[in-house]
C-alpha cells in the first residue's frame, strides 16, 4: 500500500534509526526506498549493510549530489504502490505510524494527503507540535491554511504525511530548484485543490539537533531558492482567500527578519514585506522586528544565538 522514500545525504549518525523505525511498523505491507543523494560519508555503506541483514527488502538508488528535492522525486518515479510516504533520514517514526494512517485512509477517503501531529525533537527532549487545530479534534478534513497561520507550526511535516502518488504527479512533485521550504511549496498547492486530513495524534519524530550544516533551516538562501521569493503563482488566491492572505503574510513577516538584518537581501526582504497586510499583523511583531535600530537588532540576534548554544551545552551534561 505505501512507498516509503527516504532521501540519504551525509546521515551516518542517523539513518539506522530511520530505517529501524520503518522496518518495525506494525503494519508491514510496504516498499522502502532510499535515494543516496551523493553522499561523501558512510551513510550507504551502513544503509547497504542494513539492507543485507534484513528480510525486508530496501530499494537503493543512487544519485549525484542534486539535493532533496530530486532524491524525493526519483524516489517517487521508482515507488510501486499507490500511496507515497516521505521520511528525512534524521527522523524516525512511532511503530504505528503506518497502520493508524491507514485506518485514517480507509475512514476520510476523499483525502489528497493525508498527515498526523509529531513531536519536534530540540536538545533531546520532546515537544509537542502546537498545530492550530480547535479544542477537542481528534482527526478529520482540516483547513491547512487556516491552522498553518494560527500558530506557525507545519500542520503537515514532511515526516509524518502521506499523499495519493497520482496527485503528487499530476503537482510535478517538488521544485528543484528550491533549497528551503520546497515541502511547503508542494503542501500549499495541494491543499488549495484537494482536502487535507490530519490526525491529532504525534506519530512522528522531527529532529531538531541535527548539526546546522545538514539542515536546510538557520541559514540564508539566494531568493530564487527561497519559497517565499517564489510563490507569484498565488498572487490571484491570495487576494480572495483570506486565510491563505493570512498565512503568507505571517511567514513573511517571519521568516524574512534574518534577511532583513543582512545588507545583501536587505532590499528582497523589502520586497516581500511590502506585501503584508500590516492592520492584521500584531503591532508587538511589527516593533518586534522591523521598527528598530538595525545595529540593535543585529545585537539582540547575537545574545539570542550564544544564550541557545549555552542552553544546548547544559542540556547536554544533564
Amino acid at each position: 500500500m505505501f512507498s516509503i522514500i527516504i532521501p540519504l545525504y551525509n546521515k551516518a549518525r542517523y539513518v539506522e534509526k530511520a530505517i529501524q523505525s520503518v522496518l518495525i511498523q506494525t503494519y508491514q505491507e510496504f516498499e522502502l526506498i532510499i535515494v543516496d543523494d551523493g553522499s561523501t560519508d558512510n551513510s550507504l555503506q551502513i544503509v547497504q549493510q542494513i539492507n543485507k541483514s534484513t528480510n525486508q527488502q530496501i530499494n537503493i538508488i543512487i544519485q549525484a549530489n542534486f539535493g532533496v528535492s530530486t532524491a524525493r522525486n526519483n524516489g517517487v518515479k521508482a515507488a510501486k504502490c499507490d500511496y507515497i510516504v516521505f521520511l528525512d533520514a534524521d527522523d524516525w517514526w512511532a511503530p504505528t505510524f503506518l497502520e493508524e494512517i491507514k485506518a485514517l485512509i480507509l475512514e476520510f477517503p476523499e483525502g489528497a494527503f493525508y498527515a498526523s501531529s509529531y513531536f519536534k525533537v530540540k536538545y533531546g527532549k520532546n515537544i509537542s507540535a502546537q498545530v492550530g487545530v480547535p479544542d477537542g479534534f481528534e482527526k478529520g478534513y482540516f483547513d491547512y491554511c487556516k491552522a498553518y497561520a494560527m500558530s506557525l507550526w507545519m500542520p503537515v511535516w514532511t515526516g509524518a504525511v502521506v499523499l495519493r502518488k497520482d496527485v503528487f504527479n499530476e503537482m510535478q512533485g517538488f521544485k528543484p530548484h528550491l533549497k528551503l521550504g520546497e515541502d511547503f511549496d508542494l503542501w500549499i498547492r495541494i491543499a488549495l485543490k484537494y482536502p487535507v486530513v490530519f490526525l491529532n495524534k504525534p506519530l512522528s519524530n522531527y529532529n531538531q539537533d541535527v548539526e546546522v550544516k545538514n539542515r536546510g533551516i538557520g541559514r540564508l538562501h539566494k531568493p530564487e531558492n527561497h519559497v517565499l521569493w517564489n510563490l507569484d503563482y498565488l498572487v490571484e488566491e491570495e487576494k480572495t482567500n483570506a486565510d491563505l492572505k493570512q498565512l503568507l503574510d505571517n511567514l513573511r513577516v517571519y521568516s524574512m527578519f534574518p534577511y532583513f538584518l543582512n545588507s545583501a537581501t536587505r532590499e528582497n526582504a523589502k520586497i516581500e514585506l511590502a506585501k503584508v497586510d500590516w492592520a492584521k499583523q500584531s503591532k508587538m511583531a511589527y516593533e518586534k522586528y522591523y521598527e528598530t535600530s538595525i545595529i540593535y537588532l543585529k545585537i539582540k540576534q547575537r545574545i539570542k544565538f550564544y544564550g541557545s548554544w549555552i542552553k544546548k551545552q547544559l542540556l547536554k551534561r544533564l
